[in-house]
């Protein structure tokens, strides 16, 4: 077994979120992820794109044979995209009735032509979907794929980017629908973590819903998506992965990667920022085994092998080393102050340089109305079971440099691609 899985598990709070590191954390998560409101209105617009590709007179009429969610909309892990957290991203696969010979580009083209009137504020013809962009943020990428075996799971998506010649153009083994339902099955919410995290939502969005028209207010006794540890944890990594990546060029980590690695590393059990710690360590050690080899990271669809997750990232070893880097450094740091304390204004900044001003800034906020702790009192310092320890703890130094979190990072989708 490689060294990367031989992580000790510790034990989880009896309280889940009693440790003050567990609830920012969480915080955190609750702050970044898919308000319930939009939530079902991604829904809702889904059922209406299906219903708009297949109208009569539409390029695809009698061509579309199942339309699902993919991505993180398929394992509840949807977060904003960008750093003024008012965009979501939504992916969606649309399986079409592709005759043999039809290439990349003549699929994808008649994707856009079925839907560029669709009525929405913009929509884009990319590499391997159609973006459509609504007024309030929100974007549903649009995938085409041909299924193409006798499970119904295993399809192909086609690759056509703009500009290039045909003989670059190309079909890609993909199997979403496989992995979403491998994911599910790996990650079950766990009772005690599930009822605190349902009430740390309730409380949140409670609270939101007053000053943030995004969060969209619900009525009494709305249920919401229950997450397992290793799903809230993940949402943690995909947001420090977008403020890593803010003024950084190309491709950056793509989310289907780290959601695999995020299965793989489930464990029942654990504290929230333990599976953090996981996380960052199981994909920073993988990268460091591919560096020993001298090759570039190879994850793969658990479910079907030729479904390559990282066909499109890192694009050179120089990129994956920046990254691993990155996630120790979250873990070193995550490991310190849940084991020395941190003086709290420190912990603040520590915090928006990983994850985010607006935020934090929020989620510190929750904590000190929960508490009545004042952040400008800078003797005071958490200790690693919750309590306060005088005097203060000397500030973490970060392995890599100081993230510029006050700058918003470009869309992406959840290969890893970038809008223009």
């Amino acid at each position: 077994m490689n060294d990367y899985r031989r992580i000790p598990l510790r034990p989880a709070y009896a309280e889940p979120l009693s440790n003050p590191l567990d609830a920012l954390l969480a915080d955190i998560a609750i702050n970044v992820q898919l308000p319930p409101g939009l939530h079902a209105k991604a829904l809702a617009r889904f059922s209406a794109v299906r219903e708009y590709l297949g109208r009569s007179g539409s390029p695809l009429e009698g061509q579309i044979v199942r339309f699902y969610a993919q991505g993180s909309m398929a394992i509840d892990a949807t977060i904003s995209t960008r750093g003024t957290d008012d965009e979501f991203d939504a992916d969606a696969v649309v399986e079409l009735n592709v005759a043999q010979g039809v290439t990349p580009s003549q699929v994808l083209d008649a994707l856009y032509e079925a839907l560029k009137d669709y009525p929405v504020r913009k929509v884009l013809r990319q590499t391997r979907c159609v973006t459509l962009f609504y007024s309030d943020g929100m974007h549903i990428d649009v995938t085409p794929s041909r299924r193409t075996g006798f499970m119904e799971i295993e399809s192909n998506i086609f690759h056509a980017k703009p500009g290039e010649t045909q003989r670059q153009h190309a079909e890609i083994p993909m199997n979403a629908f496989g992995f979403a339902n491998w994911y599910n099955l790996r990650t079950p919410a766990e009772e005690t973590f599930a009822k605190a995290y349902e009430a740390r939502m309730h409380e949140a969005y409670e609270s939101l819903a007053k000053t943030d028209p995004i969060v969209h207010p619900m009525p009494d006794q709305t249920p919401l998506p229950i997450k397992s540890v290793t799903t809230v944890a993940l949402q943690i990594i995909k947001r420090f992965r977008n403020v890593w990546s803010i003024d950084r060029p190309g491709r950056y980590p793509p989310s289907v990667m780290l959601s695999c690695h995020a299965g793989h590393a489930a464990a029942p059990g654990m504290a929230l920022s333990d599976m953090v710690i996981r996380q960052a360590r199981w994909t920073a050690r993988a990268i460091d085994i591919a560096e020993a080899g001298g090759r570039l990271l190879d994850v793969r669809n658990p479910e079907m092998s030729t479904d390559c997750f990282t066909d499109r990232w890192p694009e050179n070893r120089s990129q994956q080393r920046e990254f691993a880097l990155a996630l120790h450094d979250l873990a070193n740091g995550l490991e310190q102050i849940r084991q020395g304390g941190l003086e709290l204004e420190d912990l603040k900044d520590w915090l928006r340089d990983r994850f985010g001003p607006r935020v934090v800034s929020r989620s510190i906020n929750a904590l000190n109305d929960r508490n009545g702790v004042a952040l400008r009192s800078c003797t005071h310092r958490y200790t690693s079971t919750g309590g306060l320890l005088v005097p203060a703890a000397p500030a973490i130094i970060g392995a890599t440099r100081s993230m510029a979190a006050n700058v918003a990072p470009r869309p992406h989708t959840n290969m890893g691609d970038r809008w223009p």
